[in-house]
């Protein structure tokens, strides 16, 4: 036995120092070979180190905060604009990890009540609970599906592609188990079998890749399709802090229209980020009638993100105008940002003197609707920042669409790693739903993502791209079933796991 490791101290130290090495392994990193590492350790450790249920849960615990405090630190930056918050950074940067760390607990808790072996039912044992409890930390408490372990491949497209049959859960379940493999060197199996394990793995990866790669050649061959309106994406890269002020809004209206060249007399559709316009409310447009008319003509239509009011409930919508800046159509935001959009326990916070993040004191409201907008012939599906990190919720009722909108401000991000993250997620969606998709942001990467993730235009400083023509692929498997697939995985991987556990025990 390692003295090293039976000390409690040295051994919480090493998981944590393996939680940040992996951390490293995500956008913008992608050092994905940490995972080969870093992974078969943790569960070397809890198989050959851990002695009971408590100690196996604080491994987990304490690996997952490693993970997390790593790689969402970012997320206290959003509390640096109000000076009411200043004071909870210290506190959010410590126990939002702590929290998220919980989950990992788990799967290090449960894993212990299976007499784990040395053998390669472990893998699967592992591997499952993990995939399961990120399956359950992507849906409860709202979700939070930041940051899975798959999200190290968002680099490697061709071992992406099989997204469009199992989706993320699906592929996370299955990244999991091919990064433990390595483990089967330190078990207890002739150095034949070993091998064999291990080539037989390497072989079924290798095949995914060049399935992979053949797909996306296959689709750089197809024809694009010519739209039949330009699509404008508009990158305003204006400092958040000027939103959160009193600003000047018909400086700021005319600043965005001077960013947008809307000389053109083409059909165009120019699409703005969330909340360009922030200290006013949808229905004060109209005083501004006169300068949408003057700029921008009948060819034209205007997306952009702003607050409404229904019933004394405030929206955060993606709203469709015309050049006279009426309504065509709009949406409402499902998927509310705790804390930053609306606060939880709000009736006792509001008491101690806390808000929602973003400005106004009042939370926001969710709605429960997602319906497909069709401007100029081209139908597409509106999400609202982090509304694409949700996969399997895209489209519920399943009709045909032509790209997915996603519109953002991650200028809550600040200079960090967080745009990158948020952009990985657009790449998944766009593999999984086969669709392109479109992102407006403000002070993050605005990008066009064709439906094999391949990101063709982006931009992150001031500008515009247009996209005119793309192409299209037949809906996908994943598109059609969604994340039923993943529980068949789960049945799966239960099934092999039971059979081998009745030969171990022979």
């Amino acid at each position: 036995m390692n003295p090293i490791l039976e000390n409690k101290a040295y051994l919480f130290l090493i998981c944590l120092l393996l939680g940040i090495l992996t951390s490293f392994s995500l956008p913008p990193y992608n050092l994905v070979f940490i995972n080969f590492l870093t992974l078969p350790v943790l569960l070397y450790i809890l198989v050959n180190y851990v002695d009971n249920k408590t100690i196996s849960f604080f491994v987990g615990w304490i690996f997952g905060f490693g993970y997390f405090i790593s790689n969402l630190y970012w997320i206290t930056n959003s509390l640096t604009f109000d000076v009411n918050f200043k004071f909870i950074i210290p506190f959010a940067l410590i126990l939002i990890p702590l929290f998220l760390g919980i989950f990992y607990g788990l799967v290090t808790f449960l894993c212990n009540f299976f007499n784990l072996k040395n053998k390669i039912s472990s893998i699967l044992i592992f591997s499952i609970f993990f995939g399961v409890i990120e399956f359950i930390r992507s849906f409860i408490f709202g979700g939070f599906p930041w940051n899975l372990v798959v999200f190290s491949l968002s680099n490697n497209l061709p071992s992406l592609q099989i997204l469009s049959y199992v989706g993320t859960y699906s592929l996370n379940l299955l990244s999991i188990t091919i990064f433990l493999l390595p483990v089967i060197f330190f078990f207890k199996y002739r150095a034949l079998t070993k091998f064999l394990i291990f080539s037989f793995s390497l072989i079924l990866v290798v095949i995914n890749f060049l399935y992979g790669k053949f797909i996306i050649e296959d689709f750089e061959r197809k024809k694009h399709d010519n739209l039949a309106s330009i699509i404008r994406v508009i990158s305003p890269n204006i400092p958040i802090e000027r939103f959160l002020s009193n600003q000047d809004v018909e400086k700021n209206i005319y600043e965005l229209i001077s960013l947008s060249d809307t000389n053109n007399k083409k059909k165009t559709i120019f699409i703005y980020p969330e909340g360009i316009i922030t200290s006013i409310y949808f229905k004060d447009l109209k005083f501004f009638k006169d300068i949408f008319k003057e700029n921008y003509n009948i060819n034209h239509k205007v997306i952009l993100g702003i607050n409404s009011i229904n019933q004394n409930k405030i929206y955060n919508s993606l709203i469709v105008l015309n050049n006279e800046s009426e309504l065509l159509y709009k949406y409402d935001k499902n998927k509310l940002v705790p804390f930053g959009e609306f606060l939880p326990f709000e009736n006792f916070l509001k008491k101690i003197g806390l808000k929602k993040i973003t400005q106004g004191y009042q939370s926001f409201s969710a709605d429960n609707k997602r319906e497909i907008l069709e401007i100029n012939q081209l139908k597409f599906i509106p999400l609202i920042c982090y509304e694409i990190i949700y996969s399997g919720k895209i489209s519920p009722n399943k009709k045909y669409y032509d790209f997915i909108l996603n519109i953002s401000e991650d200028g809550w991000f600040g200079r960090s790693i967080g745009p990158a993250q948020h952009l990985s997620h657009s790449i998944f969606r766009s593999i999984e739903e086969g669709k392109n998709v479109i992102r407006s942001t403000n002070n993050g990467v605005s990008a066009f993502v064709n439906p094999k993730g391949q990101i063709i235009k982006q931009i992150s400083e001031k500008g515009y791209f247009d996209v005119n023509r793309i192409k299209r692929v037949d809906k996908t498997y994943f598109a059609k079933h969604a994340n039923k697939i993943f529980f068949y995985f789960v049945l799966i991987y239960t099934t092999f796991i039971v059979i081998l556990k009745i030969r171990e025990n022979k």
